[in-house]
């Protein structure tokens, strides 16, 4: 595997690499390895719920993908723009059979993805990639289509935001912002990356009873993670640090499944340091099952010593928040995630979620009574240099299975 699929789903520059072509081919072995066959008798026509963020090319390939998923007697669910969490969290809610979103993510609005999930709610697993591949790639030729009223329909998800957006707010108490402004936290500030967390974060905030600054929440197709959101942090620092009301800050990426914190000072707060905080509450709880977080081989060494010194134990994956989840659902473990800010709570959700995170963030400080610095600063970060590459989908794989790569040293 390689050639299309890297580590989170297929990605390319939009209409260059990742064409309306290959969208329509996904669609159409997506079906195919999902074995979501045509009904039989005139019964019910199975659903795949389709989110995308606000990239212009999003929608373009949202429909490539459902006219694939039609052509093989699929009913597409058009959720519009929506966070990736929100795709994940829908699946089994509506009784979809799968779901995808169309998203690149953190990258620039030129790039753009195709996200995979079954009907957990859950991204594809590797075989089941392999598999999708496999048909797109086999030179037979496509599978074979349906015809007249035996195809598949596009139908609209209106309710896909209020449904998510019910099941976000369901996770902390509806007290909390009240609880929050009689500790002092008057404002916070919101960077919604011009991407998905737009059109929720918001009313979600609005609903919660916060007040609240927005940033970056103006999309308009090219604007997506255009110097906003958590892969662009200064902004954020700089409004936090000149706004002295504010007490916290929040960044979303494109499609809001990560999120990057920012103090009452303006200071970073990044994924370990959220994993850090959230764990040392729960366990404290009785909430961290095993008394274990699930983290990556990028995990800063600071974060270790952070889990020595507070009796936590960590399970160490390859990068990619579906590892990380992996894991949690082996050992059964209730929290996990990567520096970069995916961050996962298996009591709530089967994915990365930007939005969520935050509340549950909020509801330490609620708790402890504390400001997000004193919290945050508990955990030293120790030296790190972190150098991008430029590889292909199969270097990406590639760089999983080498064992210097992920080798942490003693």
């Amino acid at each position: 595997m390689g050639r299309l699929f890297g580590t989170d789903g297929a990605r390319g520059v939009a209409n260059t690499e990742l064409t309306c072509e290959l969208a329509l081919k996904i669609g159409r072995a997506m079906a195919v390895a999902l074995e979501l066959g045509p009904c039989a008798g005139g019964g019910v026509r199975p659903q795949v719920l389709i989110g995308m963020d606000t990239r212009a090319s999003s929608a373009m390939l949202a429909s490539a993908l459902a006219a694939g998923l039609n052509s093989m007697g699929v009913d597409a669910v058009m959720a519009g723009v929506v966070p990736t969490p929100a795709v994940a969290h829908l699946i089994p809610l509506w009784g979809c059979k799968g779901g995808a979103m169309i998203s690149a993510s953190h990258n620039p609005c030129e790039y753009n993805g195709i996200k995979l999930f079954q009907r957990s709610g859950s991204k594809l697993p590797d075989a089941m990639e392999e598999r999708v591949e496999t048909i797109i790639l086999d030179e037979t030729g496509p599978p074979p289509m349906l015809l007249g009223g035996r195809v598949g329909r596009c139908l609209t998800g209106e309710a896909a935001v209020p449904d998510y957006l019910r099941h976000l707010k369901a996770t902390v108490p509806a007290t909390l912002s009240a609880q929050l402004r009689e500790q002092g936290l008057r404002r916070i500030a919101l960077d919604c990356a011009n991407g998905s967390a737009s059109v929720t974060a918001p009313r979600l905030f609005a609903d919660l009873g916060f007040a609240f600054d927005l940033l970056s929440a103006a999309p308009d197709g090219e604007n997506i993670n255009a110097q906003c959101g958590s892969t662009h942090m200064e902004r954020l620092q700089d409004y936090v640090r000149c706004h002295a009301d504010v007490g916290a800050g929040f960044a979303f990426d494109g499609d809001a499944d990560r999120l990057l914190a920012v103090d009452e000072h303006g200071g970073l707060v990044d994924g370990d340091k959220i994993i850090a905080v959230c764990a040392k509450r729960m366990k404290a709880e009785g909430h961290l099952k095993g008394d274990t977080a699930v983290v990556t081989v990028m995990t800063n060494l600071g974060f270790h010593a952070f889990c020595e010194a507070n009796g936590i134990r960590r399970e160490i994956t390859t990068v990619g928040d579906r590892y990380v989840l992996e894991r949690m659902r082996e050992k059964d473990l209730s929290l996990g995630g990567e520096q970069s800010g995916h961050i996962i709570f298996s009591e709530f959700a089967a994915t990365g979620d930007g939005q969520l995170t935050a509340l549950q963030l909020l509801g330490v400080m609620r708790k402890s009574g504390r400001p997000l610095s004193a919290l945050a600063g508990e955990m030293e970060v120790f030296p790190q240099v972190m150098v991008n590459v430029k590889v292909s989908n199969l270097g990406k794989l590639r760089c999983h299975s080498d064992e210097e790569i992920n080798t942490i040293p003693e």
